[in-house]
Formats: C-alpha cells, sequence, structure tokens
C-alpha cells in the first residue's frame, strides 16, 4: 500500500530532523499534531541539500546537488519519489501550495555555497534570503493553510527570524565556516582582523530582527504559535551566550546550549507562553 510508504517517508523526514537538531525537533513537538509532519518534511529536505554543500566532501558536490534539484523537479512533477525525504517534502509543497519559487531560491542559494563568493552587501542579502528566510515563508504556508491574506501579513515577520537565525548560525559556526570550508558570508569584514566591534555590529542587526520577529510570533495561529516562540527562545538564549564571548572566543570554538538548559528554556517558555507573557 502507498500509505505505508508514505508513512516511512514522514518518519524518515522526522528521523532527520531529530537526529541534526534537537533545537528544531522540540520546537517542532510544540506544534499542533495536525501540522508536525509537514515541518519535518520541509526541515528534513533543507537538511539533504544543506549536507550536501556542508559535509560530503570528497564527491561531485555540484553533481549531487545538480541531482538532487533534478529529483526534485521530477518528485514535484510526478508527486512521487523513491527518496522519502523527497517523497514527503512533495506531498507537503502540494497539500500547502507551496511557491515553488521559494525552493528555487533555497536551491541557488546552496549552489552558492559551492563557489568561494566575496559576500557584498548585495549577494549577503541574496544569500540570507535563500538559505533562511525562504524556509520560514514555506514553513508559513503550512501554518497559514492556505490563507494568503494572513501569509501575507505575516511574511515580513517571518523572513525577520529566518534572518535573525541564519546570522546566529554564522557567528556559531564562524570558526568551521572559515577555518574548514572558507567561507566568509559578512560583508566588508576581513576574517583577518574580525574584532568585538565587528561583532557588535552584526549582533545589534540580529538583536533588531529579533524584536520586529517576536511582533510576527505573537499574530501566528494557536497551531503554530508556541512551537514557533520556543525556537526562538532557543535561540534568543544562543545569541545571548555568543553575546558574552569576546571575537576571539567564537573564531576558536563553536558556542553550544546544553541540553539541560535547552529543557530549562522549554519549561520557562512554557509557562510564558500559558500566562500569555511572551
Amino acid at each position: 500500500m502507498k500509505q505505508l510508504f508514505d508513512e516511512l517517508s514522514f518518519t524518515v523526514s522526522k528521523i532527520t530532523t531529530q537526529k541534526y537538531s534537537t533545537s528544531f525537533s522540540l520546537g517542532i513537538l510544540a506544534l499542533s499534531p495536525s501540522i508536525r509532519n509537514a515541518i519535518y518534511a520541509i526541515y528534513g529536505y533543507v537538511r539533504l541539500a544543506d549536507e550536501i554543500v556542508d559535509s560530503f566532501h570528497g564527491y561531485d558536490k555540484a553533481k549531487l546537488l545538480n541531482r538532487l534539484k533534478e529529483e526534485t523537479d521530477h518528485a514535484l512533477e510526478e508527486r512521487i519519489s523513491l527518496n522519502p525525504i523527497l517523497q514527503s517534502f512533495q506531498q507537503v509543497v502540494h497539500q500547502y501550495s507551496i511557491d515553488r519559487k521559494l525552493i528555487s531560491q533555497f536551491l541557488h542559494s546552496m549552489e552558492m555555497d559551492l563557489h568561494k563568493i566575496d559576500y557584498n552587501s548585495e549577494r549577503y542579502k541574496e544569500y540570507i534570503f535563500g538559505s533562511a528566510e525562504v524556509v520560514g515563508l514555506m514553513c508559513l504556508q503550512v501554518f497559514t493553510n492556505g490563507d494568503r491574506a494572513y501569509y501575507e501579513k505575516l511574511k515580513p515577520y517571518a523572513m525577520k527570524l529566518g534572518s535573525a537565525f541564519q546570522k546566529i548560525n554564522f557567528l556559531r559556526d564562524l570558526k568551521d565556516d572559515y577555518q574548514i570550508l572558507g567561507r566568509t558570508y559578512f560583508p566588508n569584514i576581513d576574517m583577518e582582523i574580525f574584532d568585538n566591534q565587528a561583532k557588535i555590529e552584526i549582533e545589534n542587526e540580529i538583536e533588531q530582527e529579533f524584536n520586529e520577529a517576536l511582533m510576527g510570533i505573537k499574530k501566528l495561529p494557536n497551531s503554530a504559535m508556541f512551537g514557533v516562540y520556543l525556537a526562538y527562545k532557543y535561540y534568543l538564549s544562543l545569541f545571548k551566550k555568543i553575546k558574552r564571548k569576546s571575537s576571539e572566543d567564537i573564531l576558536n570554538s563553536r558556542v553550544r546550549i546544553a541540553n539541560s538548559e535547552k529543557a530549562y528554556v522549554a519549561f520557562k517558555s512554557y509557562v510564558r507562553y500559558k500566562t500569555a507573557y511572551l
């Protein structure tokens, strides 16, 4: 029965999410059960592409990414794929009428990671839009369940949240991105002289985006609000930890949040959510 394969496909996407991100997994658990599988499917798909460009060293990454693009097109056109992650993703794309331009823009940003690019302000914004903001917009199309007016109203906030998350990832992964992958995303910053002032300027951008994003989180439907708020609080705790570190510290080590700390954040977030004190 095809239903069995569909169930398997969503299970694979769920396990992929759990394997790669504790924070997002816990955030998804806080969503309404009716939309969890859809978000697992989106995360599983973007994770697959991200792994190609970040982890598959020694293989032809461009060839693998191009194959994923082709298989994505086939899955969307034929409404089926033998790849379980693509199978669950194509179902969600069709069920929630996710804009295919968002998928193309995401894959474009993944392709940018295959090349050493001098990230000026324009390319920096282009990369963040495709690698993070569009993922938030895919999720938002699930959250708003086809209500176009509602989606358009919340769209700017979702983009701000995705951008803030990505910039925090950039700071968290600065050591590996620069020293191992040879990437530098921040425009107009010489990583050879990356200092506290440069770090503070980036943090100010993130703080502003977080403040704007929170206004949008409060406008989400009940099915999604707590899950997104929890992810926001996880990233906020990571951001605060990064802020306490010097530029030298984050260039030499990856900042992490312990699982015990995540549990504490989850408890505090739930109390705030239930008392409407977001």
